[in-house]
Order: C-alpha cells, then structure tokens, then sequence
C-alpha cells in the first residue's frame, strides 16, 4: 500500500513538473520569446521551488539536478508549449487543475523534507510554502512581473499554507502518507471554488484621514470620562 502511495505521489510530482513547464512555456510566449526563453521560464517555474529549498536546507545537490526525471519532466513542459497553443478554456482548466494538485504535493514534500533535515514545524512549513510557489515566484521576477502570490491571485498561497500545515501536524502524528494524501486533497479543495468564485484574501485596510482623528480621540474621550 505505501509502494502503490509513493508512486502516486512521484506521479503527481512530475505532473506538476510538467505543468508549470507549461505555464513558465505560456507567459514565454505571451512576451514572445525564442525557445532558449521557453527553456528558462520553464525549469524556472516548474524546478526553482524546490532549488531553493534544497539550496536553503544545504543537504547536498539539489535533488531537481540529481534526478534526471525533474529536468526531463520541465523540459517537455518547454517543448509542448513552445509547439501548441495552450488557449481554450478546456485547456486552462485541467493545468489549472495539474497546478493545484502539484502545490498541495510540492508543499508537502518540502515539509516532511525539512522535518526530516531537524527543523521545527514552523520554519518546516515556511520551506513546504517555498516549496509549492517559490517557482512561479522566480518566474514572475525574471520577466519583470509582480509575482502573483503577492495579491490578486485566488488563494493560491493559502492553499500552499494550508497544506503544509496540515502536513506537519500528520507528519508528527507519525502519519506522513496521510498527510501528503491530505495536502493534495486540501490544496485542490481550497484552489478550485477559489478560482471559480474568485475567492481572494482581504485588502488593507483603507483609513480616510478623518477616521484616523476619530480613533486617535476616543482613548482621550474614555480617559475623560473616568476622571468624572
């Protein structure tokens, strides 16, 4: 049963792999780049998460440069977007999908593999988070975008929050298959009504000038009154 879950597991590991090749192919092409631009946005997106936790754990070589199914995996993912048109609704949906089920593994995998390395759950669950979104991340800086996770987006930070925290806990517990099962789960529970009701985190909040003086005289006001 943990042989048949694990494979599952590498399964949609790759996937996600090869759907933000996808997606690093389609912002390539939306800025009209040549293939050597499709190559770079795609190991960016579907590989640079995972770089970065490895490089932040300091345990060895990345494990994207030792295993040589990542780099195949993100370089498919360049080469079918450099070669199709990734532009239906249809299309959008199921790497939408890909993506969501990938975030929930990535972050995960890079939680138990911080516990692993003698972290605390915390900081454990900031490199799951990494983990989940740090490529996108990379991509959008190296194009000269404001990364997505910053604002505007549906949940799509959240729902790699929520998925290593609850990795964590069942990992603690001593449950870890459960806890990469229920990351996944979660991770596409919260991302897919997100995107479909187009669920956001709140905004700051906006003080007009004349409700900031409100708030600033109501201590003085209190005080006032229990000195009568």
């Amino acid at each position: 049963m943990t042989f048949e879950a694990e494979v599952v597991f590498d399964l949609v590991d790759l996937l996600g792999v090869v759907t933000n090749g996808i997606l690093g192919g389609v912002v390539a092409r939306h800025l009209r780049m040549d293939l050597v631009g499709f190559t770079v946005l795609a190991i960016l997106s579907g590989l640079g998460g995972g770089i970065l936790r490895d490089t932040l754990l300091q345990q060895g070589f990345p494990v994207a440069l030792t295993n040589p199914a990542y780099l195949t995996c993100s370089l498919l993912g360049a080469v079918l977007a450099y070669f199709l048109v990734f532009g239906s609704r249809w299309t959008f949906r199921a790497l939408f999908l890909a993506d969501c089920l990938s975030v929930g593994c990535w972050a995960a995998t890079g939680t138990v593999k911080a516990l692993g390395a003698g972290l605390a759950w915390p900081p454990a669950a900031l490199l799951g988070v990494v983990t989940a979104v740090g490529g996108g991340m990379i991509r959008d800086v190296s194009v000269g975008r404001l990364p997505a996770i910053f604002g505007g987006n549906t949940l799509y930070a959240t729902s790699a929050v929520l998925a290593s925290g609850l990795m964590a806990l069942l990992a603690g517990l001593g449950h870890p298959t459960w806890g990469m099962a229920g990351a996944i789960v979660v991770s596409a529970v919260v991302s897919v009504p997100a995107r479909r009701f187009g669920w956001r985190l709140p905004g700051p909040a906006n003080l007009s000038p004349s409700t900031l003086r409100k708030l600033r005289r109501r201590p003085r006001q209190g005080r006032h009154e229990k000195r009568g």
